[in-house]
This record gives structure tokens, sequence and C-alpha cells, in this order.
């Protein structure tokens, strides 16, 4: 009988996941509607998300700068002063993850009305009577999309450089709490100089997605 159930389980999953999406888009598309009539049209607000991006890109740099001199100062801690040295650090991942939350929740809004923007375009071209027009739009279009994949996948992979850091520091900060004494801190000490790293490579690629960002919007608005 469970095995029976399980196919129909699945097929239900299946639908209720196609009908979010396509409720999500459905607003996504009302909202896009709205914006429009006032003024606001896709390619403003794609610069504006954009620049959400890049500026939340900016804080998750500090945020993780700021981290890690946490963690640097922890290894350094007496271990009679170990609690509240975890509290802080506790509270430095915590605002680590929001910092990196705040990163994919902009990259997400950015792809949606990229896409809807982009299909639009595509649509529009076929309304054109000059063949001259309509090659020099579709020449734009896909010289917008070409600088557009190249900033996109700079941001995802700052995006994923994030991941082993949140990682490091949620396995360091469940051992600090439930070891507060001189093996904590050695641990810690031990994955002090593998954390820095990984906060370098994590800098250099926001760096890049920054600039790929910046590069995007000067060339999108000159257009």
């Amino acid at each position: 009988m469970l095995q029976k159930d399980q196919p129909l389980k699945k097929y239900a999953i299946l639908f209720t996941a196609a009908l979010l999406l396509t409720v999500l888009a459905a607003c996504q598309s009302t909202y896009y509607n709205a914006m429009e009539k006032v003024g606001i049209h896709k390619r403003d607000i794609l610069v504006d998300r954009v620049e959400d991006a890049r500026d939340a890109q900016t804080d998750a740099q500090e945020q993780f700068k700021s981290a890690l001199e946490q963690f640097r100062s922890v290894v350094h801690v007496p271990t009679s002063d170990l609690s509240e040295a975890y509290d802080r650090l506790n509270a430095e991942f915590e605002d680590s993850k929001k910092a990196a939350e705040r990163v994919s929740d902009r990259i997400d809004g950015i792809e949606s009305v990229a896409d809807a923007l982009f299909e639009e375009w595509q649509s529009e071209l076929a309304l054109y009577k000059r063949a001259d027009l309509r090659a020099q739009s579709q020449k734009q279009l896909s010289a917008t999309k070409s600088h557009y994949n190249k900033m996109l996948a700079s941001m995802h992979r700052a995006e994923k450089s994030m991941t082993p850091i949140l990682e490091t520091f949620q396995d360091n900060v469940l051992f600090l709490k439930h070891n507060l004494n001189a093996q904590a801190i050695s641990s810690l000490r031990s994955e002090f100089s593998s954390l820095k790293g990984e906060i370098d490579v994590l800098i250099k690629n926001m760096n890049a997605a920054i600039e790929s960002s910046n590069q995007f919007i000067q060339e999108f608005q000159a257009q």
C-alpha cells in the first residue's frame, strides 16, 4: 500500500512546486507591469538590483573581515573568559550568515528581472518592420546578455566562496560552545590560517564581482 502511495505523493509534490513557480512568475509579472505604468522599466529595476547586490557584497566583505578579527581574538582569550568569547564569536557567525543570505537574495532578484527583460526584448524583435533596426537591436541584446552573464558568473563565484567559510565558522562555534576549555582554543588556533586564506579568496572574488557589476552598469546605461 505504501509503495502505491509513493508515486502519488511524488506527483503531488511536483504539482505543488510547479503551481508555486507559476504563482511566483505571475506575481513578478504583475509587479513589473505595475512599475512600468509609473515609468520604471525592467532595465531600471535591473540596474537598481545590480547596485543592491554590489552593495550587499561590500557589506559582506566587511562582515567577514570582522568575523575573522573576532576569531583571531578568541584564540588568545584565557579559558576563564571563553563563555563571553563564544557569545561574541557566535554573534559574528550569525551576522555573517545574514550577510551571505542578503547577497544570495540580491543575486536571485537580479536573475528574476534579467530573465523577464531578456525574454521581452527577444519577443519584441519580431515587431520590427525595418530589418536594419531589428539587426541592431539583436546585436545589442546579444552584447548585453554577454556582459550580464560575465557579471552573474562573477557574482556566483563570490557567493560560492562564502559557503566553506560559513561551514568552518559553524563547526568551530559549535565546538567552542560544548568545549569551553584549552582544547577548544587549540582547535580554533589550528583553523585560523585556513580560515584567513578562505576569506582572502572571498574578498578577491567579491572585488572582482563588484568591479564586474560597475562595468555592467556603466555599459548598460550607455546604451
